[in-house]
């Protein structure tokens, strides 16, 4: 049985990261970090013309019509080139709650702008610090109306549509609010990775539409947060990758005792770890990738697995990046800290690693009784 990606996926991959090595190099993420911008509307462009934002949305709503297998591929070197762009929130989470539970005429609505890239997306849950428990929230939707503050809602200076989780009369649901009407007011927070914004949002009598049935909020955020982990994991895996390749090129480059420090057991052993764990990694992907394509019943273990396992590679490499590089390596002019920032915003976007730790545990336990 054959479990890698078929020529015309591969071909696609290659085209995506030609174009990104072209239009897209490091710098293009250092210009919008040092601006006052919150992402690079020219990339986002090109990416909505080139069937990435659509690639899983049916061409029925103006998608490419591809599958996830083409997602992930898309996603992960989005990810090696550190693209300043809002691609997993608004594919991964407001995208993917649209299409699990929109009515028809929701998805012709929506789907369609986000598909273009006239439509950014976010989904809005957490009210407060900490785990986010998803059947309680204060935030309320009633008579079309809705009242409430989301924090740290992701690329949320950026997104012009959210999917908001409320309470419905003692019911969790999902609610879908255009952010540019009254009634919604938005704060952009300082976070770690400016080219990818957090925002708080308030919202006061705010006009709203319930995606999905009135109290299945909690369930379909879960369905949608587990595939979006996937998503997010192929998007950490790539800057994992981009970041070790790097970090060995300059420490073969670079000379000491007339020896590449590389070839130091210090430097050699700490390159070959963290090898290692981009392979297991990778195996995490491409098993969440599988469960992703086919809505297999393991999908939500597959998920905690691969963004477990992403979140270790990312926040690995991007760490020992740094170090590696030496005394430059923590400075502004070198690449390392975006590589840095982004490991360290994509570890905590959907929540952090010791809770998809405690939610794996949870998973297997409720398998094992089964």
């Amino acid at each position: 049985m054959n479990f890698d990606f078929s020529e015309e996926q591969k071909l696609l991959k290659k085209t995506v990261q030609d174009f990104l090595t072209e239009q897209a190099p490091l710098a293009v993420n250092r210009a919008v970090l040092e601006s006052d911008a919150v992402y690079d509307e020219g990339l986002w462009k090109s990416a909505a013309e080139m069937g990435w934002l659509g690639a899983a949305i049916p061409e029925e709503y103006g998608g490419a019509g591809f599958g996830y297998l083409e997602l992930v591929l898309i996603a992960e070197e989005v990810g090696r080139a550190l693209v300043p762009i809002p691609f997993g929130t608004s594919v991964g989470l407001a995208t993917e709650a649209i299409l699990a539970a929109g009515k028809p005429e929701q998805k012709e609505k929506y789907l369609t702008g986000l598909a273009a890239g006239d439509r950014i997306g976010t989904l809005a849950i957490a009210e407060g610090p900490g785990p986010v428990k998803l059947e309680d929230v204060t935030t309320t939707f009633e008579n079309g109306a809705l009242n409430g503050t989301k924090i740290a809602v992701p690329d949320g200076g950026a997104a012009d549509t959210a999917v908001v989780l409320a309470n419905t009369g003692g019911a969790t649901s999902l609610v879908i609010v255009d952010l540019g009407a009254d009634g919604v007011t938005r704060t952009v927070q300082r976070s770690i990775d400016p080219t990818r914004t957090v925002a708080t949002l308030e919202f006061k009598g705010a006009a709203g539409e319930l995606l999905g049935g009135q109290g299945e909020g909690a369930a379909l955020t879960q369905r949608v947060l587990d595939r979006a982990a996937i998503l997010t994991a192929w998007e950490q895996l790539g800057g994992a990758q981009r970041a070790f390749d790097i970090t060995q090129e300059f420490t073969t480059g670079r000379y000491a005792f007339g020896r590449p420090i590389s070839s130091f057991q210090a430097i050699r052993h700490r390159l070959a770890d963290q090898y290692v764990d981009l392979e297991l990694a990778r195996s995490n992907c491409y098993y969440g990738a599988w469960a992703l394509e086919t809505n297999a019943d393991e999908l939500p273990i597959a998920a905690c697995n691969a963004r477990i396992s992403a979140t270790h590679i990312g926040e690995l490499t991007s760490v020992e990046m740094v170090q590696m590089h030496g005394g430059v390596g923590y400075t502004w002019e070198y690449d390392c800290h975006m590589f840095y920032r982004r490991a360290k915003h994509l570890g905590l976007v959907l929540g952090s690693a010791d809770e998809w730790r405690e939610r794996l545990i949870q998973h297997l336990i409720a398998k094992q009784a089964a």
